[in-house]
């Protein structure tokens, strides 16, 4: 039987791909185009019987091969019994998935029996994924799959892009990072010192005629807008904290000497 002993034996990663592709379509045959003819041939009364795919790109289903271990890997046993018990697309489904994984194991045999190295193995599944498999045909997933290609690689691109958009704005925070300190803290006394040297830098004490100091409390006079130490006024933070409008010693017509 030809599906069982063949005497075409594929040497290189090219044959082994041209034997794949000839067993391919005969399947593909047997589960569309010639569906009804195999549908007929899978009788459930006969015994177990394989759909063979062969180089010469025809199928038959036939007995599995007598010899053991048989020449080549087999199909699945008995797919006839299945043929009446269940839905006849899912039948053909359940098919070409088995159809699937005999084409590989066949054409992986034959890389095995002849030696083929990592580069030439990685080849041939290159080519062969390169392919719709049985199973995309016979549900219709490989014309769905080939519509979607344009758009998949158009959309591929922009994610691309946006990875690369985000890339490189968390390449510019990291470093802005670096830099200033943390913002919770330090930027906002950051942002308070300079409203303090906006506001003080340059501020001599209206009492004692020193420069303004970042650790020392100052309170401004409401009526002079002039900055005194609190230590000069002899005002405290707390006390301030209950002076709705704060008069200095010479708007309030009182003199304090400085403590």
């Amino acid at each position: 039987m030809e599906g069982a002993s063949m005497p075409y034996n594929p040497r290189t990663v090219e044959e082994v791909f041209k034997d794949f592709r000839g067993r391919r379509a005969g399947m593909v045959k047997a589960l569309t185009t010639d569906v009804k003819l195999f549908y007929e041939s899978c009788d459930p009364e006969k015994e177990n019987l394989c759909l063979y795919g062969l180089p010469n790109e025809t199928w038959e289903v036939n007995l599995p091969a007598e010899e053991v271990p048989p020449e080549l890997p087999e199909p699945a046993l008995g797919i006839n019994f299945a043929r009446d018990g269940m839905e006849e697309k899912d039948w053909l489904t359940l098919v070409a998935v088995h159809s699937d994984a005999w084409l590989l194991a066949v054409a992986f045999y034959f890389g095995a029996r002849f030696g083929f190295g990592k580069n030439e193995r990685r080849k041939l599944f290159s080519m062969i994924n390169d392919l719709p498999t049985i199973y995309e045909v016979v549900t219709g997933n490989a014309k769905s799959q080939s519509r979607e290609k344009t758009p998949n690689s158009s959309s591929k691109s922009k994610s691309n892009t946006k990875m690369q958009s985000r890339q490189s704005e968390s390449h510019t925070k990291g470093s802005s990072k670096s830099q200033p300190p943390p913002k919770d803290e330090d930027d906002e006394s950051g942002e308070e010192e300079d409203e303090d040297e906006d506001e003080h830098g340059n501020t001599l004490c209206g009492s004692c005629g020193e420069y303004y100091a970042n650790d020392e409390f100052w309170i401004c006079c409401d009526v002079c807008e002039k900055w005194f130490h609190g230590k000069c006024v002899r005002i405290t933070p707390a006390r301030a904290e209950h002076i709705k409008q704060y008069k200095c010693p010479s708007c309030s017509g009182t003199k304090r000497g400085r403590v």
